[in-house]
Parts: structure tokens; sequence; C-alpha cells
């Protein structure tokens, strides 16, 4: 695929937005943001209506000044625009049962997660508009960055074109929510899906096995706990790496450091051939996401997310970590240093 388009301000009428009844469902990390910003661009607060069942994101709501709905049948016969801000794993039961059946025929449906629309989790209406809005950055961030009059790296895409005004739709709301202003990136909800369950499934679990088994290596040869745990991540030195990659470039950020760790890094990672961790990759990519087998696996235990103790397999699987040396000596170390930390 060869360079992405990216909208901008420009591209984007507000004016699409007027007198339209935009819902929000769900007041959590990304609906509070965007509720908010949707808010300070210029959308009336009548035409903004928060749904959310009763609970402790419904007050922060209202505290707010949003109207808010705890029926989301009486939100859904209302709405010309919902954006579906809760978790993933509730979407397909929340929305197929409570939201499709009320919703407009010609209604526009936001996702902010191309998870459940890539693998047909979600049902809509042919005459309805399906469009992905979706930050690349958490809540808090969106709201700041717009606070401060920037803007946030952002995909968006159309997946169901029922009105024929999809795209007009999908960008007046990226321009509304502050997405524009840096350029929103024309994307899709395959490419969004399949890059953010590769990261989780693929790039960060070799990640923390590498961090985990460099730790043994260095401990058997006499490291202590507390410098182990310092230098590789407690310093937040790692952290910095990245936000200076993110600043700078992936590779060009390395001129920050050391004569020493530049040569070092540089010389090592260019001996690595990869092969065997690309296939491993590609593995993971086309055998586990790309096929719909993580997808199916995961809907068999989505109930039981919600139990408690070990019948939770979250639970389960947190339990199994606490036994890596890399957790249990981090835990020594916190609890040596609680009155510094």
């Amino acid at each position: 695929m060869g360079q992405a388009k990216i909208y901008y301000d420009s591209d984007a009428d507000l004016g699409v937005l007027n007198n339209k009844k935009i819902v929000f469902l769900g007041f959590g990390n990304q609906g509070s943001a965007q509720a908010q910003n949707l808010r300070d661009s210029g959308i009336p607060n009548d035409q903004i209506l928060i749904a959310n069942r009763v609970d402790s994101y419904a007050e922060t709501a209202k505290a707010k000044g949003f109207h808010v709905e705890h029926d989301f049948a009486t939100a859904a016969e209302v709405a010309d625009v919902l954006f579906i801000l809760i978790p993933d794993q509730v979407q397909p039961r929340v929305f197929n049962e409570q939201f499709s059946p009320k919703l407009k025929s010609n209604a526009t449906i936001v996702v902010a997660s191309g998870y459940n629309v890539f693998f047909n989790l979600l049902k809509f209406q042919p005459g309805q508009d399906v469009v992905m809005v979706a930050p690349r950055m958490i809540g808090s961030s969106v709201r700041s960055l717009h606070e401060k009059g920037r803007g946030f790296p952002c995909f968006v895409s159309v997946e169901q074109n029922g009105t024929g005004k999809g795209l007009d739709a999908a960008l007046a709301l990226s321009r509304a929510i502050g997405a524009t202003k840096q350029g929103a990136i024309a994307s899709s909800v395959r490419e969004e899906t399949m890059m953010d369950l590769f990261a989780e499934q693929a790039l960060w679990p070799n990640i923390i096995m590498m961090f985990r088994e460099a730790f043994n290596v260095l401990k058997d040869a006499g490291c202590s706990d507390e410098a182990l745990c310092y230098e590789m991540w407690m310093s937040k030195e790692p952290a910095e790496i990245f936000e200076r990659a993110a600043d700078d470039g992936f590779v060009a950020q390395l001129k920050h450091h050391s004569t020493v760790s530049q040569y070092g890094q540089l010389s090592g990672s260019l001996k690595l051939e990869g092969g065997a961790m690309r296939e491993h990759f590609k593995d993971i990519l086309y055998n586990q996401i790309l096929s719909g087998k993580f997808c199916q696996a995961f809907s068999q235990i989505e109930d039981d997310l919600d139990k408690e103790g070990d019948t939770n397999p979250l639970n389960g699987l947190y339990k199994r970590s606490e036994e890596m040396e890399l957790v249990k000596a981090e835990k020594r170390v916190r609890a040596r240093l609680a009155g510094l930390l």
C-alpha cells in the first residue's frame, strides 16, 4: 500500500452535523474526552446525549453539564449519530440487543476500534453509515491536546456507506473532536484491527519475554534486584527513549545516547537476521489474528471476564505472571523503597 490520504480541517464541514442528535454510548476515558471536545467545537450541548448506565461515569457526565439517558432504547431512538465507546467485549451484547433494533435506518454509527466491525460482530441496517474515527491516543491526551489547541493522530474510514454521505459525516466528526487539526489518516477497520492485535499478541509479548529473560540472565550473573529494576525500566529511561523516537525518529533518537551505546545498539541489531522472528510474527498475524482464531477463542471467555477470582481467565494469567522472577524482584524492590517511590 502507498501513502495514506490525510484529511485536515479544510476537508471537513461541521455543517454536516447541524441539528443532528449525537449520542455517546459510554462516558469513560474516550467518551468523556470526545464529547467535551465536540461541545468545545461548537456543537450545542442540547444536541449531545450521553447514554450510560447508572454509575460514577454517568454522574461525571452530569457534573460536566451533559444530558444523560440511562434507558438505552430511548437513546437509540433519538440518535442521528451514535458513538460506540464502551469496551470491545461488551459492544456486541449492548449494541445488538439494546441499540440496533431502535436505531434510525439512516443513522451514522461511529466506532473508535475496528475489532467488532472487522469480525462482523455488530448488526447494522443496510441504509446506515458505519464509520471509524479512532484516536491513536488515550482519552486524557485527546482532551488535553485539544484544550491546548493542538491535534492528535487519528484513523478515519467509512466501512458502510448506506446514505452515500458516510465520508462527509466521518470527517465532520473527526474535525469536531479535534482530530483533523493534526491530520486524520485514511485507514480501515482491517488495518486498525490488524495493527492493534498484532502489537498486543506479537510485538509486546516478545518484548515482555525479552525483558524477562534478560533479567534472569543478568540476575544469574550477579546483578542486584534494585540495580536491574532501575536499569531496565523503573528509571523510566525506556519511556524517554520511545518519546525521543516519536519526536526525532526511531533510529535517529540514538544520537542522544553515548557513542558506546549508539555503536552497540546499531551493530548488535544489524547482526540479527530476524528471519525466525519474522516467520513467528507472520504465523500470529495470518493464523491467529486474520483467520479469526483469536476472535473465536476470546468470544468464548467474554462472559467470564466479569467474574471475580480465579474463574476470571485474566486473573489467572496475572496470577501466573507473578511467578516470573522479574515480577517477584520488583515487588521486593518496591516494598523496600515504598517511601521513596
